[in-house]
């Protein structure tokens, strides 16, 4: 007999009610004379990043953040973009920026990111700002792990005693993501290519959240009945729309609620960012 439908966690829902909390910060601070200003940093066409630029464009634009745009061709050199970290480091009108991500073989990727200011890293992938979440100080965090932490607490789900299993150890998902979800006393295992038994580890999680970027890779027999389900992957199929890391039809049917692709944790990765530029903008004014 088949069991009962997964609980449905709706990102596109909770991005809108953060955004609405942003809207009001940009507000309260408007009145007070303060403004608000997100930079990008853009290198070269690539169409996905076109895209994402122009959407958190919009984003900016919903909740009354200032946003600009620094666009260089695909050859520009390293030093060119090391000049306009600095100066949107030293700029005061500037809350916070990110170098939008990848960026051209030719170029370092690390060393421009750790250029930035980390009271401006409004993508939370300075060294210094990994290093202050990972031990439990205040710093602007990552914005897709802390979507997902978003997703959880509004859907009432708890973390705290539970064991979490990430599935996934990049730098911008999966290692920050297991610090968030220590910080919510959680009890978490990290997982990789490396891990053995990888379905029978992630068996164990009452949370799985999966960041593997492998499309479809994780089916039913990865999850235990009843846990919650965070897909953070996105893939495109060739015959058109979009799919993530989970075998979605197939795990809906066994865990207790289930983040969908589209209109999962995508829609919270941009909401995120909007409340990290606001809290450096706040930042900025102390």
């Amino acid at each position: 007999m088949r069991r009962n439908m997964a609980r449905i966690l709706d990102g596109k829902a909770t991005a809108a009610e953060v955004r609405a909390e942003v809207a009001e910060g940009v507000r309260k601070l408007r009145e007070d004379g303060r403004m608000v200003r997100l930079d990008v940093i853009l290198v070269g066409e690539d169409p996905a990043s076109v895209t994402y630029v122009r959407n958190k464009e919009n984003d900016c634009a919903e909740v009354g953040i200032e946003s600009r745009v620094h666009r260089f061709p695909e050859d520009a050199s390293q030093s060119e973009l090391e000049d306009i970290v600095e100066r949107l480091d030293e700029e005061e009108a500037v809350s916070g920026f990110f170098m939008q991500l990848p960026v051209p073989d030719h170029l370092d990727s690390q060393s421009l990111i750790s250029r930035i200011r980390p009271d401006k890293d409004v993508d939370g992938l300075n060294p210094e700002s990994a290093g202050r979440l990972s031990m439990g100080l205040p710093a602007l965090m990552p914005c897709t792990p802390h979507g997902v932490i978003q997703i959880l607490r509004r859907a009432d789900i708890r973390m705290e005693g539970r064991e979490a299993v990430v599935l996934g150890r990049s730098n911008l998902v999966g290692k920050p993501m297991a610090q968030l979800l220590l910080r919510e006393n959680a009890t978490v295992t990290i997982c990789h290519s490396r891990t053995r038994d990888l379905a029978d580890v992630a068996n164990r999680g009452d949370i799985l959240i999966v960041a593997l970027g492998r499309r479809e890779m994780v089916g039913a027999d990865y999850v235990k009945d009843g846990a919650v389900v965070v897909d953070v992957g996105i893939h495109r199929r060739e015959e058109g729309g979009l799919v993530g890391d989970v075998r979605y039809a197939e795990v809906e049917e066994k865990a207790s609620a289930i983040t969908p692709v589209p209109g999962g944790v995508g829609p919270m990765t941009r909401a995120m960012l909007l409340h990290n530029t606001l809290q450096a903008a706040r930042a900025g004014e102390e």
